[in-house]
């Protein structure tokens, strides 16, 4: 059963711009594992932007935006085909337990300017 659906869409330079003027915007919004994700693609803007947005997108799906916990309480990173997962911490993980959350799904797409995510979450009917 869907519990939640989020969705968020972030022009790519925005992110690019904020990495470059502020040291700290990675260290501020973004786990270590996702900076070590970063690094890997070479900084590109579109996967930090792409990040950015599935945090949003997934603070929507809880329903709450970021009022009881923050953006490192949610970490977006890729399985072995790069497709993206999301991990949950602190307040947000036990919203996701309130709200019986089993799964979320996440989908990212971009084009030279935008990236836009989509989340679902979902409880399991066992």
């Amino acid at each position: 059963m869907i519990k939640g659906i989020g969705t968020d869409i972030i022009e790519i330079d925005r992110v690019k711009e904020a990495v470059e003027k502020n040291q700290r915007f990675l260290t501020k919004h973004f786990t270590e594992d996702e900076r070590d994700l970063f690094e890997k693609r070479s900084f590109n803007p579109s996967t930090i932007a792409a990040n950015f947005a599935t945090k949003e997108a997934v603070s929507k799906a809880l329903g709450t935006g970021f009022r009881s916990f923050s953006l490192l309480d949610i970490e977006v990173l890729r399985d072995r085909l790069g497709k993206p997962y999301v991990n949950l911490y602190n307040q947000a993980k036990t919203l996701k337990n309130e709200l019986s959350i089993d799964h979320i799904h996440v989908t990212i797409s971009h084009n030279r300017k935008d990236v836009v995510a989509f989340v679902v979450a979902e409880e399991v009917i066992r």
